[in-house]
């Protein structure tokens, strides 16, 4: 049974390398999840693909199903989730084609399914929530990226925005005041599922281009321009992340 996914987003709607043994299509009490859950074997392991964006990359941020998604990935089996993320960057340290290890992440998104607990006959929890992303993922994400030799920032804040639209320039500058040192569209509530689940979950975070109003260039442009490069880095540092991921899974079985 595979108990590693990889849940790839934007620049990583596939996952070559991966030798697809099953597609999976599931349904679950919140419909259907983006796309089949593809089982299958990469870097001498089982494991598990979603396509955070469905086949084809189709649906936006905000029109994920992220519900569905994570109750798939639990009842088939999995444990422990790495999410992959394109993001633009905020900090000065996180250039496109960099890496990112985030430790913690603020929600600026709105009117999202967010919740297993929203209903009469559902567990009311309140999931502790101080750290988002498993720290033991995140240190095996860390030590991967030493393994690969790979420079990763080993920290940074999310800022999760409701997309589909790039952000402003002062809506950057708000993000920066508050904290924030990259922005993405998909990390919450995928991360606050996954924790209801009690799924060990972490995030590789590729900076893809600078937020708007910190680059002078064109957005659009330094997307293309960097994608491949920070996906190239993301395969390399899962080539030695899962291994030791399945093995941790194995050790707390």
């Amino acid at each position: 049974m595979a108990s590693v996914a990889v849940i790839g987003g934007t620049g990583m709607n596939q996952w070559p390398g991966l030798v697809v043994h099953k597609q999976v299509r599931m349904d679950t009490p919140y419909g259907a999840p983006s796309a089949p859950l593809l089982q299958g074997k990469v870097y001498g392991i089982e494991a598990v693909f979603l396509a955070r964006h469905g086949e084809g990359h189709r649906i936006p941020p905000h029109a994920i199903n992220y519900r569905a998604n994570v109750w798939a990935l639990k009842q088939a089996g999995v444990r422990t989730v790495v999410a992959i993320a394109a993001v633009g960057a905020i900090a000065p340290w996180l250039p496109p084609g960099a890496v990112a290890v985030p430790e913690d992440l603020i929600d600026y998104t709105w009117n999202r399914q967010h919740t297993y607990s929203d209903g009469a006959d559902a567990e009311l929890q309140h999931v502790a929530f101080t750290e988002p992303y498993s720290e033991r993922v995140r240190r095996e994400l860390i030590h991967a990226a030493l393994a690969a030799r790979i420079d990763v920032a080993e920290s940074g804040v999310m800022a999760v925005t409701q997309g589909p639209r790039l952000e402003s320039a002062a809506e950057i500058r708000r993000l920066k005041r508050d904290g924030c040192d990259m922005v993405g569209m998909t990390g919450m509530p995928e991360a606050g599922l996954a924790r209801e689940l009690g799924l060990d979950y972490g995030c590789l975070a590729v900076s893809v281009n600078w937020a708007a109003g910190i680059g002078r260039g064109d957005i659009h442009a330094e997307i293309h321009e960097s994608i491949d490069t920070g996906m190239e880095r993301v395969r390399a540092i899962l080539q030695h992340a899962l291994p030791a991921l399945r093995a941790g899974d194995e050790e707390m079985s």
